[in-house]
């Protein structure tokens, strides 16, 4: 009897030691999983486009100029003690390129048919900026001096060619068909380029990307490992103990690669606040 008893016994601790009502962490505690790595930020762009300028009186005699309207914006900017915009071939293509749109298409906004904005039209010939401002007019202008006095009247144009943080400016002024009738279209692309803040490390960026991935494929692999140690019968021997092995050894894998990664991030962001900054001088 006192022989069956001691068996029946063993059997019992056996079980209880197989059973779930003993804690995960019975036999090894298993490392925590920091999931959050941070979050990156963005870097700020300006773009201003005040609402486009027809004229109220037609002249005869219209005819507006690349040169003019730079001089006698340029004009403006030394009565206001502001830096003198430099000329911009790329700004220049885009201006170009936003004039003849208008007239192909009939239509005079900032925005196209097919949803082009400014910031596309200057990407689209290679011009990397930090902000950028474009001015629309259209209508027959007596002259380049008078279509600058009539945009320095109206606040939201006024704000673009007296902007202090502008450097670079491109223009186009073009004689069309437009609405039935033969008039013109003048467009003033203001730039601030990139290069005018430090940028961020791009190569920072895409390894962190890269980390991101991997912390991704890591947490699916641990998360199998998890099922597969939880449903290991029994909880004890060398097949269990080397799954709880992986796990521990990915677990820390993981950790170590979520540190650094978080690391990565805060320097970048960094990098991106100090960009920001300069951006909203």
């Amino acid at each position: 009897m006192r022989a069956f008893i001691s068996i029946l016994a063993v059997v019992l601790i056996l079980f209880l030691i197989d059973s779930r009502l003993l804690p995960a962490d019975f036999w090894r505690r298993l490392p925590v999983i920091e999931k959050s790595a941070g979050v990156l930020e963005k870097t700020v762009r300006e773009v201003l486009a005040p609402v486009p300028l027809r004229t109220e009186k037609e002249s005869p005699m219209s005819f507006l100029t690349r040169s003019g309207i730079i001089v006698w914006t340029n004009g403006e900017r030394k009565t206001a003690e502001l830096a003198l915009l430099s000329e911009n071939q790329k700004l220049n293509d885009a201006a170009v390129a936003k004039v003849q749109d208008m007239f192909a298409k009939q239509y005079f906004e900032h925005i196209s048919p097919e949803g082009t904005a400014v910031g596309d039209l200057v990407e689209e010939v290679g011009y990397d900026y930090i902000a950028i401002g474009e001015n629309l007019a259209l209508g027959n202008f007596a002259d380049d001096k008078e279509l600058v006095k009539a945009w320095m009247e109206s606040p939201g144009h006024r704000a673009n060619i007296l902007k202090p943080s502008y450097r670079e400016i491109g223009v186009a002024a073009r004689q069309g068909e437009f609405e039935g009738k033969t008039t013109w279209l003048a467009v003033q692309i203001f730039g601030r380029p990139r290069s005018d803040c430090q940028a961020e490390d791009e190569s920072l960026k895409i390894k962190i990307s890269a980390n991101q991935m991997r912390l991704r494929q890591l947490e699916s692999d641990l998360e199998r490992l998890k099922i597969e140690i939880g449903s290991t019968r029994p909880r004890r021997g060398p097949e269990y103990s080397q799954k709880v092995e992986a796990y521990n050894a990915l677990a820390n894998d993981y950790n170590a690669l979520a540190a650094e990664t978080r690391t990565a991030i805060e320097t970048y962001n960094s990098q991106v606040r100090l960009f920001n900054q300069c951006v909203v001088k």
